[in-house]
């Protein structure tokens, strides 16, 4: 059995030390569970994470933040059981899922649904505890009301959208380009930001009363046109940015009645990812909540874990997965 060791940060891809080490199944302390991964998503924070972009990882470890796999040892009730998880604590703080053993506390597993494939399992992570998250801190979308996604082509934006989507909102997809952001479901309406005004198409198409709730995953490029296009007592959710400093209208802002909610899924430990994740496992077993897909050329050994590290750094559109 093997795992991927970083010794230290590097400053390129090139520079990345990725020893694959081979590992007995390590000994568990009180509480915890051992996981055998069966794959496990690359996400953008894990490459960050190695560059040194992070300044919570911590070094030596091994990487990756999602995974789904089978309980090895543990609790008797546990071993055996097909799990997935993911979490700011993984792969950053505590060594990850890029290897093909994962030591963590027993409140962290959770089944993963049935439907879903391991590298289906494995993929969900991040994006969809992101998303899920920003819905929590800000009151979940409700039917009636109307949801607008910037950045809907992302993959935090494909679950933010599935989300509301579920949850009976009008869903109101922004993105660049006309290509649909969650294929199949009619529900979503898309806005192409190369062509549109974009704060002036949301309000044309709210009737000119505005989206109750914006989650932005890109951030200040979509700022303005977010408050410009918020209802009133609307909320802005911000998961990421490209400047860090934005023209801010304090007048429109506390007129507006508007809330703005920043979310940080570094801050989720495995635990905290294992019960969002749960709160969303009936949606992906009913049907109501997609996947991503991962094809064959998405998925890698931890042999070539460099080629896979470096087309998810050159913002590969698809989802790319580790099978240890």
């Amino acid at each position: 059995m093997s795992a991927i060791r970083l010794p230290a940060k590097a400053a390129t891809i090139e520079a990345l030390v990725l020893a694959v080490e081979a590992r007995e199944p390590p000994r568990l302390a009180a509480g915890e569970a051992l996981v055998r991964v069966a794959s496990a998503a690359v996400n953008p924070s894990d490459v960050k994470a190695a560059l040194g972009n992070m300044a919570q990882a911590r070094f030596p470890r091994t990487p990756g933040r999602d995974f789904a796999g089978t309980v090895h040892d543990g609790p008797t009730e546990w071993v055996g059981r097909k799990v997935w998880g993911s979490g700011g604590d993984i792969g950053i703080t505590r060594d990850g899922s890029h290897g093909c053993w994962l030591v963590l506390p027993v409140e962290a597993l959770r089944e993963m649904p049935r439907s879903l494939s391991f590298d289906e399992a494995g993929a969900v992570g991040v994006p969809f505890v992101t998303a899920f998250e920003g819905y929590r801190r800000s009151g979940m979308p409700q039917r009636g009301q109307t949801v607008a996604v910037m950045g809907a082509n992302g993959k935090v934006g494909q679950a933010a959208v599935q989300l509301a989507a579920q949850a009976g909102a009008r869903v109101l997809a922004v993105q660049r380009g006309v290509a649909s952001a969650v294929p199949g479901q009619a529900a979503v309406e898309t806005v192409d930001a190369t062509r549109d005004d974009v704060g002036a198409r949301l309000r044309e198409l709210s009737d000119g009363r505005g989206v109750d709730i914006v989650y932005n995953t890109v951030g200040s490029v979509y700022f303005a046109a977010a408050n410009a296009a918020l209802a009133k007592g609307g909320t802005q959710v911000f998961i990421a940015t490209t400047e860090r400093a934005v023209a801010f209208d304090i007048f429109a802002f506390y007129r507006g009645m508007h809330t703005y909610v920043g979310i940080d899924s570094l801050a989720l430990d495995c635990v905290a990812a294992a019960e969002r994740l749960d709160a969303m496992k009936a949606g992906f077993e009913a049907g109501t909540l997609k996947p991503y897909a991962v094809e064959a050329d998405g998925v890698y050994t931890l042999e070539r874990a460099r080629e896979a590290y470096r087309r998810v750094l050159a913002g590969a559109s698809e989802r790319i997965v580790l099978r240890p």
